[in-house]
C-alpha cells in the first residue's frame, strides 16, 4: 500500500481527500495494524490510485485475504467505473488521537520537525507584524466581508468537491476579520480570493488569517503551514509556481536550505509534500500583461491557497482566462461607515499626559472633541464634501493616514479635510492625506528625559534612545525615501520587494563596473605592497613599482569579469543562505557534499582564471617597464601567452579548490537567526569574514604548491617552466590577500551593499550614511513593513507617491506623453 501511495506521488492526506477514506485507516494499513478490510474501501483506495486490474488483485489479496476475488475489483478499471463504495467504519474501540501520531519514516520525521519549526517562526513574525502595524491600536477597526460576485468564483459544488446530484451546502454569506479563518475552514477545496478596493485591508486579513490557522484547529489541512508570499513580483511565464515558492521560502526562512535524508532542501520538500499553504497577497501587483498567465498557472494546480488581490484587476484577469480561480470561494471587503470611523477615531487620541487632559477636551473626550465636527458632518451624510471624506476614509489605509496626520500630531486640526475649496475631489484628498504622512512621521520630538534615580544610567540610557530613534530632517528622509521608491521602478513592471541587497542596482551600469574595478585594484595593489615589502628581497622602489602595475591589471581583469555577469543580468548577489562552521555538523540533516563541490567549483573557476591572466599580464608590463623592451617584443609576447595560460590554470584550480572547501563548512543559518533584514544583513557580515580568514591563507597554499604540480604537467608540453616554492608563496600570498578582499567587497551581497549603498550612494546624496538605521527607522515609523527577508512600503500606493514626488524633483524630469488615439 505505500509502495502504491508512494509511486502515485501522494501524501496521505492527499490520498485520503481522493478516496474519502480516513487518514488514520490509510495509517493503519500500511504500518499493518489493520487487516482484512472491506471490498468497497479497497475500490475506494485503488480508485485514488488509479490502478489497473493486476495491482488491483494484489492488493485486495493484502487488504481483504478473506474475499477473494477471481475477477477485477468493481471501480475505475480502464476508464470504467461502477457505483460509489462506503468507507468502512472506524472501529468505536479506537478512539481518535487527540496529538498526530508518529511519522513512520525518517523523512517524514524531518519534515514533521520542520514544518513544526516553520510554524511557529512564521507566526512569531506575523503577530510581531501585526503589533508593528497597530491593528489593536485602541482596536481592530471593523474590516467586514460579503461573499464576493458569483462570476469571479467556481460553482458552489466545485468548491465544496461534490459529486454530480448532491445539493450544496450554503456558504457564509457575510462576515468580519475575527471569522475569516473559520470561514476558511469551511471551504471543502481550500481555496479561497480575498477581494477589495486600494487600501480595504486584504493584506491585515490575510496576516490575521495566517495567525488564526496557526493558533486553531480544523480538519486535516490544518496541519499545512500558512505562508504569506508577495506575488507581486512572480513571472509564470519564466518560473513555475513550485519553484518560486521554494525560493521566497529560502530566501526568507534561510534555515530551510538544510537537506533531508532524500536530498532536497527543507523547503522544497515542504512544498512537494503539500504542507505550505501559500497565502498569495497582492495579486493585483502582478504586471498587468502577466496576470492571466498567473491564473492559468493557478488553475493548473489543485493546491490549496489564499489569494488577495484588487477586485477590478482580478476580474479582468478572470475575463482574460475565462474562468475564476477554479475551485475558489470569494469574498469581497466592504467599505467602513461613519459610524465605524466615529468609534475608532474618537479613541485614537488619548488623553494629555499632563492633567488627563486632551487638546478640545477634557480627560477621555478629548479625541472625541478634535474629531467632533468632522464627525458630525460624515454622520449626516448631507454635505458634498462630507460625502468625499466618507468616500475616502472607507478604507484602513486611509484612515490610518489621517490618523497619524491629525490625531497624533499636534496642531492639525482635521476640520481642513472638509475644505472644498482645497479638496474639491476625493482624489485630492488621498494625495493629501499620502503627501502629508511621511513629515508628519518624520517630525523633530523630544525624548523624554528617564528617571531611573541614577544620573550616569539615565545619560546612558538617553544615548541609547537617541541612536535607536534619530530626528531625521523630514525633506532628506522623503527624499531618501522618494529614491528608494523610484529604485523599484522598472520597465516592465514595478517591484514590491525593497532588499537591502539590491539598492546597489540603483546606480548606472557603468558606475558599478567602475567602482568594482576600482575597488579591486586599490585591494590588489595594497595587498602587493604588504607582501612584498615584507617578504621579497627587492628594493621598496621596486615594490612600489610592482603595486602599482599589479594593482590596476588586477583591477581591470576583475572589472571586466563584473561587467560580463552584470551584461547577462548577474551583477547584484543575493545574501547567502549559509553561515561557515568549522566544527563538524550535528543538525543531522542529510548534504551531498559532492554536488555542492562541483557546483561551487565550477561557479569559481572562471573569476580564478581572469585572476591569472591578469597577474601575467602585470608581470609582462613589469618586465618591459624594468628592461626596457617593447611590448611587441615577440619573445616578451610568446612569455605573455604561456604566463596567462599557466597562471590561469593556477589560480583557476586554486580557487575552485577553496570555494569548493567553503562550500563544506558551510551549514546553514538557525530559526531565527535572519528573521529580519537587519538580521540578514547581520549574518551575511559574519559570514564574509570568517569567508575571508578561510580564503586568504588557503588560497596562498592551494596557489603555492599547486603551482608547481601545473609547472610540472605542462613542462614537457610548453618547455621549460619554473616555479620555485619562495616566489611561489609570494605569488600566492598576494593572489590569497588581494583576491580574498577583492571577491568580500565586489562580489558578495555585503560587500556590494557596503561599497554602493553605505559609500558611493551616501556621496551621491541618494541615501544616508547609515542606510541600515534610516530603514529601521522608517519600519518603526510605520513608513516601510516587512515581509520576511525584505521591506516594503507600508502601501502600493504610498511607494507610487514617494517615487512620483521624487521623479518630478529632478531637474531632468520630462512628463511622459501618449498621442491621442485616432477619432
Amino acid at each position: 500500500m505505500r509502495r502504491l501511495r508512494t509511486q502515485a506521488g501522494l501524501t496521505q492526506e492527499q490520498m485520503a481527500e481522493r478516496s474519502g477514506v480516513s487518514v488514520r485507516t490509510i495509517r493503519r494499513l500500511e504500518t499493518g495494524k489493520a487487516a482484512d478490510h472491506r471490498l468497497g474501501t479497497v475500490n475506494l483506495l485503488a480508485d485514488a490510485l488509479d490502478l489497473g486490474a493486476e495491482d488491483r488483485r494484489q492488493l485486495a489479496a493484502v487488504l481483504a485475504p478473506a474475499h477473494p476475488s477471481p475477477i477485477p475489483l468493481q471501480g475505475k478499471v480502464n476508464g470504467d467505473s461502477s457505483g460509489p463504495f462506503e468507507p468502512e467504519p472506524e472501529p468505536e474501540s479506537e478512539p481518535e488521537p487527540e496529538s498526530e501520531p508518529e511519522p513512520e519514516s525518517e523523512v517524514d520525521r524531518v519534515l514533521a520537525g520542520a514544518a513544526a519549526e516553520l510554524a511557529r517562526e512564521v507566526g512569531r513574525r506575523w503577530q510581531k507584524e501585526e503589533e508593528q502595524r497597530r491593528v489593536h491600536d485602541p482596536f481592530p477597526l471593523p474590516v467586514r466581508w460579503n461573499r464576493a460576485p458569483a462570476r469571479l468564483t467556481d460553482h458552489a459544488e466545485n468548491i465544496q468537491r461534490l459529486p454530480p446530484g448532491v445539493r450544496p451546502e450554503p456558504m457564509e454569506p457575510a462576515g468580519d476579520l475575527r471569522s475569516v479563518a473559520e470561514a476558511y475552514r469551511g471551504i471543502p477545496s481550500g481555496r479561497l480570493v480575498i477581494l477589495g478596493r486600494a487600501g480595504s485591508g486584504k493584506s491585515i486579513m490575510a496576516i490575521r488569517l495566517v495567525l488564526d490557522l496557526l493558533g486553531g484547529s480544523g480538519p486535516d489541512r490544518s496541519r499545512r503551514v500558512p505562508v504569506i508570499f508577495g506575488v507581486g513580483a512572480w513571472d509564470a511565464t519564466a518560473v513555475a509556481l513550485r519553484d518560486w515558492l521554494v525560493d521566497l521560502l529560502l530566501r526568507d526562512y534561510p534555515h530551510l536550505a538544510r537537506r533531508t535524508p532524500g536530498g532536497s532542501t527543507l523547503a522544497a520538500a515542504l512544498v512537494d509534500a503539500g504542507l505550505i499553504l501559500p497565502v498569495l497577497d497582492g495579486f493585483d501587483e502582478i504586471a498587468e500583461g502577466l496576470r492571466q498567465e498567473a491564473l492559468e498557472a493557478l488553475n493548473a494546480t489543485s493546491l490549496p491557497l489564499v489569494l488577495t488581490s484588487r477586485a477590478g484587476e482580478y476580474a479582468e484577469a478572470v475575463s482574460a482566462a475565462r474562468a475564476p480561480l477554479v475551485w475558489a470561494a470569494g469574498i469581497e471587503l466592504a467599505g467602513l461607515t461613519p459610524d465605524d470611523l466615529s468609534a475608532y477615531l474618537s479613541r485614537t487620541t488619548r488623553p494629555a499626559a499632563q492633567g488627563g487632559r486632551a487638546p478640545g477636551g477634557e480627560g477621555g473626550e478629548g479625541g472625541e472633541a478634535l474629531w467632533d465636527s468632522v464627525l458630525e458632518v460624515l454622520r449626516s451624510g448631507k454635505d458634498a464634501a462630507g460625502g468625499r471624506l466618507a468616500e475616502v476614509l472607507s478604507t484602513p489605509l486611509m484612515i490610518a493616514l489621517a490618523r497619524t496626520m491629525y490625531s497624533e500630531a499636534p496642531g492639525r486640526d482635521p476640520a481642513e479635510l472638509l475644505d472644498a475649496g482645497r479638496f474639491p475631489t476625493a482624489s485630492s484628498l488621498e494625495d493629501h492625506l499620502l503627501a502629508g504622512f511621511v513629515p508628519t512621521v518624520y517630525r523633530p520630538r523630544v525624548a523624554e528625559r528617564a528617571a531611573t534615580g541614577d544620573p550616569d544610567r539615565d545619560r546612558r540610557q538617553d544615548r541609547r534612545d537617541r541612536d535607536r530613534r534619530r530626528n531625521w530632517d523630514p525633506d532628506r528622509a522623503r527624499h531618501w525615501l522618494g529614491h528608494l521608491a523610484h529604485h523599484l521602478v522598472r520597465l516592465d513592471r514595478d517591484r514590491h520587494d525593497l532588499a537591502w541587497w539590491q539598492i546597489g542596482e540603483s546606480l548606472p551600469r557603468s558606475t558599478r563596473v567602475l567602482t568594482v574595478a576600482l575597488v579591486s585594484a586599490l585591494c590588489v595593489t595594497v595587498s602587493d605592497w604588504a607582501v612584498v615589502l615584507l617578504v621579497a628581497p627587492i628594493t621598496p622602489g621596486e615594490a612600489l613599482v610592482q603595486g602599482a602595475v599589479v594593482g590596476p591589471v588586477g583591477g581591470l581583469a576583475f572589472g571586466c569579469f563584473y561587467a560580463v555577469m552584470a551584461a547577462f543580468g548577474g551583477g547584484s548577489f543575493a545574501p547567502s543562505q549559509v553561515r561557515l562552521r568549522l566544527r563538524g555538523r550535528t543538525d543531522g540533516i542529510g548534504r551531498r557534499p559532492v554536488r555542492t563541490f562541483t557546483d561551487r567549483f565550477a561557479a569559481v573557476v572562471p573569476g580564478g582564471f581572469v585572476m591569472g591572466i591578469g597577474c601575467a599580464c602585470a608581470f609582462a608590463l613589469q618586465r618591459a617597464l624594468y628592461e626596457g623592451r617593447s611590448l611587441t617584443d615577440p619573445a616578451l609576447v610568446e612569455a605573455l601567452l604561456i604566463n596567462m595560460l599557466v597562471l590561469g590554470l593556477i589560480f583557476s584550480s586554486a580557487a575552485g579548490l577553496v570555494f569548493g572547501l567553503l562550500a563544506a563548512l558551510e551549514t546553514p543559518l538557525d530559526v531565527g537567526s535572519a528573521a529580519t533584514p537587519a538580521g540578514l544583513l547581520s549574518a551575511n557580515r559574519a559570514t564574509v569574514y570568517r569567508q575571508v580568514l578561510v580564503i586568504v591563507p588557503v588560497l596562498t597554499l592551494a596557489i603555492a604548491l599547486g603551482g608547481g604540480l601545473v609547472v610540472r604537467l605542462l613542462a614537457g608540453v610548453l618547455g621549460p617552466l619554473s616555479w620555485k616554492l619562495p616566489e611561489g608563496l609570494v605569488i600566492g600570498a598576494v593572489g590569497g590577500l588581494g583576491g580574498g578582499l577583492s571577491y568580500a567587497l565586489c562580489f558578495t551581497a555585503w560587500g556590494q551593499w557596503l561599497i554602493f549603498s553605505r559609500l558611493l550612494l551616501p556621496l551621491t546624496g541618494k541615501l544616508p550614511w547609515s542606510p541600515e538605521d534610516f530603514l529601521d527607522d522608517a519600519y518603526r515609523r510605520g513608513v516601510l513593513r516587512r515581509s520576511g527577508a525584505v521591506y516594503q512600503f507600508r502601501h502600493v500606493r504610498l511607494q507610487h507617491h514617494l517615487g512620483h514626488t521624487y521623479r518630478r524633483r529632478q531637474g531632468n524630469y520630462t512628463p511622459a506623453t501618449f498621442p491621442m488615439p485616432p477619432r
